[in-house]
């Protein structure tokens, strides 16, 4: 469950709907990977970026399990050239990313995974991308956006959610879990808050059992 040669870095620009997006991809520089997962960062009007902890934590445990990891911004976000857009305009970011992804691998798996925010639009790929094989969420934000489409989407669905969690709290999305269409799982990270400060670790060991092995 490790990179069988040394880790690539790139800095990418990808040719977004409303023009440039900035990315990274994290991945081995030899031998082909298990999966190819994008990544989507939390909220851009409220700070979210490719860089986010969580984010880069995420990108980082899927690069271990011998995955490619693409990060990237949002329109309007670090050099990534447009505005927000309600979440529309950045779902069709997350399908350039994920495209481009399609086409640097293909015929590998592709997974879709976000923080917050991110997850909501990763769900919308999962819901809308036949090919997209696993969906991670963690910390969806239930309470304020729908993810109504996971209710008749067969993709594999894991969540990983704190129990501390005052932004997105663990009783909206208890309520709402037990609707979305099998399979599916979630995890509680005990005492982690929506940002998992001082849980970073558990969240990665979490979601790093979870993953299936190859």
């Amino acid at each position: 469950m490790s990179c069988p040669g040394a880790t690539r870095l790139v800095h990418l620009e990808l040719n977004g709907p409303a023009g440039p997006l900035e990315a990274v991809l994290q991945e081995c520089d030899s031998g082909a990977p298990a999966f190819a997962a994008l990544v989507c960062h939390p909220h851009p009007l409220y700070g979210g970026t490719l860089h986010n902890k969580v984010v880069h934590r995420v990108a980082s445990v899927l690069h271990d399990a011998r995955g490619a990891a693409l990060r990237f911004n949002f329109r309007g976000v670090g050099r990534s050239a447009g505005r927000f857009d309600r979440g529309m305009g950045e779902l069709d970011d997350a399908r350039i990313a994920l495209d481009w992804l399609r086409e640097r691998h293909p015929g590998t798996p592709l997974w879709a995974a976000g923080f917050s925010f991110g997850s909501w639009i990763a769900a919308g790929l999962g819901a809308s991308e036949p090919d997209v094989a696993r969906l991670i969420l963690v910390a969806p934000p239930v309470a304020t956006a729908s993810f109504e489409a996971l209710r008749a989407s067969p993709v594999p669905k894991l969540v990983l959610q704190g129990t501390r969690d005052d932004v997105c709290p663990l009783e909206a999305l208890e309520r709402e879990f037990p609707s979305w269409a099998e399979p599916k799982t979630l995890l509680k990270v005990e005492g982690a808050t929506h940002f998992f400060d001082r849980r970073l670790r558990a969240l990665a060991e979490a979601l790093l059992r979870a993953l299936p092995t190859a």
